[in-house]
């Protein structure tokens, strides 16, 4: 199977590219494991049209959206091995499906890092997040919480005053510098340093923080700073240069990573984590992309 474009990923930004590529024309093989950051989350916010909008039924949409262009193809699968071979890359899946293509989008996204609470899980995406701008503006006025070990509960409560009046920080039984003690105190933060028991609530909404020792403490939600990882390992197999943040470096001016031919787009590049971003990084990197078979067909310089 020979294609243009292997795309690696169905989030936002994959699909966002997709989109570009078959409207150019290209032949484009997109795979997706069906593990999308925000799947847990009931609602996309800060995407213009699209408010509000749950991630299953916007997946949904754009993938029936694909489907008008027959030149990209959806497999639901995922992508176990990308190997440079020539002027092209040689991948191979998980289903067996292989080939080669000419060119390599990663839109492979994040793993976040999830707390280890009991009772998270049920909660997690619903009252439980780990992104303020997606998801902080519809705790205005309700009594929240900040989850971190050391100083990141503590910063992130900190960063939330912004949002939300009533914040407690929670360090679950770590050490908070004196430095980041005094800012909390300075903004009237307090600070739980208790090791947390549970996560206590029902249908998704957080009722109660359980500590080992000490009173409860009623929160309607958490946020959370426990950090997060790349999805995939393929970057780093292929030899992609990366920043300090773990995101792989692009060119600015051919928007292609240090390897030759190969592009990255939305979470994957951990700048700014947000769906709009992500759709904008996919279309960037599509016209980026088609740009490059222009100019190696004559078409343009």
């Amino acid at each position: 199977m020979q294609f243009d474009v292997l795309i690696v990923g169905g989030g936002p930004a994959g699909l966002s590219a997709a989109l570009i590529l078959g409207r150019c024309h290209r032949k484009v093989l997109l795979c997706d494991e069906g593990r999308q950051r925000n799947l847990s989350s009931h609602a996309i916010h800060g995407l213009l049209g699209r408010e509000g909008r749950s991630p299953s039924d916007f997946l949904d949409e754009a993938l029936e959206e694909l489907s008008c262009y027959k030149s990209v193809e959806v497999r639901g699968t995922r992508v176990t091995d990308i190997v440079p071979a020539g002027e092209a890359f040689r991948f191979v899946c998980a289903d067996g499906t292989h080939g080669t293509a000419s060119k390599v989008l990663l839109a492979t996204g994040l793993v976040d890092e999830l707390p280890e609470l009991a009772g998270l899980e049920p909660l997690y995406g619903v009252s439980v997040h780990h992104c303020l701008y997606c998801d902080g503006f519809e705790y205005a006025g309700q009594p929240v919480a900040a989850y971190g070990k050391g100083d990141k509960g503590a910063e992130l409560a900190i960063m939330m005053k912004h949002w939300m009046s009533d914040v407690v920080a929670c360090s679950d039984g770590t050490e908070v510098s004196a430095k980041t003690i005094r800012k909390l105190e300075e903004y009237k933060i307090p600070l739980r340093s208790e090791p947390i028991r549970s996560l206590e609530g029902a249908d998704g909404e957080l009722a109660r923080i359980v500590f080992e020792s000490g009173p409860e403490l009623p929160r309607a939600g958490l946020f959370f700073s426990t950090g997060c990882h790349q999805a995939s390992d393929l970057s780093k197999s292929l030899g992609c240069k990366r920043n300090d943040k773990g995101g792989v470096v692009i060119d600015p001016a051919t928007e292609e990573s240090s390897v030759p031919g190969l592009y990255v787009a939305g979470d994957v590049s951990r700048d700014v984590l947000l769906v709009a971003v992500a759709i904008a990084e996919g279309a960037q990197a599509a016209v980026a992309i088609n740009k490059a078979f222009l100019r190696s067909d004559g078409f343009c310089e």
